[in-house]
């Protein structure tokens, strides 16, 4: 499994002390609830927050618990009662006879509605991923994924896009998302068809994810500049297509538009979500060092990021010095850490960079300089380093690295007096690059102020504003304990 994006933090289950597993129960019943309310009443809030309180209660779930759901829940007799129970063991005799009596207090399973019915294979298939019985786990998406081929319906969008992420996610978990490819392009198509944008969404990152993990560089940008424009519905969806834009423009030399992308990204993030925050900073530091700048030194200090941030800081340091050696001695000294973040090929890039500072900083410090001294300075290990080193002055003059001329007939190099940056036009493109950022920014501020859904319509009665606080007071005090699970 890569070390990616927007890698998921998974919840691994622990081990719950029976005591509370009706309660454990007893939520699922109250989401449940939630979820056919939300159905009945076309109220697609109501749907997102019931899958919001699940994903908080991922860590409790335990086999017992989900038999003993399903069997309140799901006709008994019914074809998907019989495929999900399949996946859960029967080996806690004890907990199912508790769990077994609370729901048949409850009373005969209703007739399901397709909400509910696609609601329990989410739980099931987030039960096996946190059980990591992966090769389960992709069977059971591949069922869930065939029933919801089946439903078109806007209140079943909300948990289809979370299905959608686990079904890819289980298969990476494997190595075989190319298996998947041709069925997500289908979704997506589908997902268009039925103008489904949220699934438009997470389809749409999924694919990318999957080209972005065999390299496809080119597929990805063909698809992302095809696929159908519209305002973003979720942030973390919209933090994941913002990575990976960076990524496809780092790897397609665009560096000002990647640098952008992926600062983007690291700022809209969730906080919890630090996993996704450090790969966004990698990739970040490595464009920003591409483009010839030198990251600030608190990038690298930031609470959670500093050990996981030392290798490219140490690449940075290296950099920022032009000291050719010491970039060698920290790319071997990382390289399997910058091969497990995919940015080995991106340090092989920075070579040129190292040895243009380190040409710089010589250019500034000499007025005069022999194309010898240039090349042991610059500790070039090439067979005839003069030569080299005049070839590298001579680029870098054309390319307006830095102001100087070569005395060929001498060997030296003969730099020329540094001019008043003030008198250029320079100090005045740097402002109007910073203005375009803030109003950039205020735009996207104000397009993001949205008013509630159904704000002008009859107010909520007395008892349904108390639930709903309820359930909100509920969220919010679990919401710092648990981990973000769209990262």
């Amino acid at each position: 499994m890569t070390a990616d994006v927007e890698m998921e933090v998974q919840a691994p289950s622990s081990s719950v002390p029976s005591a509370t597993v009706p309660s454990t129960l007893q939520h699922l019943k109250e989401i449940a609830s939630l979820i056919e309310t939300g159905a009945q009443g076309k109220e697609v809030r109501r749907i997102v927050r019931a899958v919001r309180l699940t994903m908080m209660l991922r860590r409790k779930l335990r086999a017992s618990v989900l038999s003993a759901f399903l069997g309140h829940v799901l006709p008994s007799g019914s074809e998907a009662f019989a495929k999900l129970s399949s996946f859960l063991p029967k080996d806690d005799e004890h907990d199912m006879d508790v769990d077994t009596a609370a729901s048949a207090v409850q009373g005969p399973a209703k007739h399901c509605i397709p909400e509910l019915e696609i609601f329990c294979y989410l739980i099931v298939l987030i039960y096996l991923i946190d059980q990591k019985r992966y090769n389960e786990a992709k069977a059971c998406s591949s069922a869930s994924i065939a029933r919801l081929r089946n439903i078109n319906r806007r209140t079943v969008d909300v948990i289809a896009s979370r299905l959608y992420f686990y079904y890819s996610f289980s298969y990476e978990l494997t190595n075989s998302l190319a298996e998947i490819r041709g069925t997500l392009l289908a979704l997506h198509r589908m997902a268009t068809l039925r103008h489904d944008e949220l699934g438009q969404e997470t389809l749409l990152n999924l694919l990318l994810r999957n080209y972005l993990h065999y390299n496809l560089y080119d597929q990805a940008e063909k698809l992302r500049s095809k696929a159908p424009r519209f305002e973003a519905h979720s942030n973390q969806q919209f933090c994941r297509y913002l990575f990976y834009l960076g990524k496809i423009r780092t790897i397609q030399l665009e560096y000002t538009d990647a640098k952008e992308s992926l600062l983007q990204a690291a700022r809209k993030a969730p906080v919890v979500a630090r996993g996704f925050q450090i790969q966004c900073n990698k990739w970040a530091v490595i464009v920003r060092l591409l483009l010839g700048e030198i990251p600030e030194r608190t990038v690298f200090m930031q609470k959670g990021m500093k050990k996981a941030l030392t290798p490219y800081f140490e690449l940075t340091n290296a950099v920022r010095i032009g000291d050719l050696e010491l970039f060698k001695i920290v790319a071997d000294k990382f390289s399997g850490t910058f091969s497990s973040d995919r940015t080995h090929n991106l340090i092989v890039r920075l070579r040129h960079n190292v040895i243009r500072t380190g040409l710089r900083n010589i250019s500034i410090a000499y007025s005069r300089i022999s194309l010898a001294d240039v090349a042991r300075k610059l500790r070039l290990d090439s067979p005839n380093p003069v030569a080299d080193a005049e070839s590298i002055v001579a680029k870098a003059i054309r390319d307006g690295a830095i102001d100087a001329t070569i005395d060929h007939s001498n060997g030296w190099v003969v730099s020329k007096e540094t001019g008043d940056v003030y008198s250029t036009n320079e100090p005045q493109i740097a402002f109007n690059s910073r203005i375009a950022f803030c109003l950039n920014m205020h735009n996207e501020a104000v397009r993001a102020l949205r008013f509630p859904p159904n704000s002008n319509k009859e107010k909520e009665s007395e008892e349904t504003r108390r639930e709903r606080q309820q359930q909100e007071q509920e969220l919010a005090k679990h919401i710092a304990e648990e981990d973000d699970d769209d990262f």
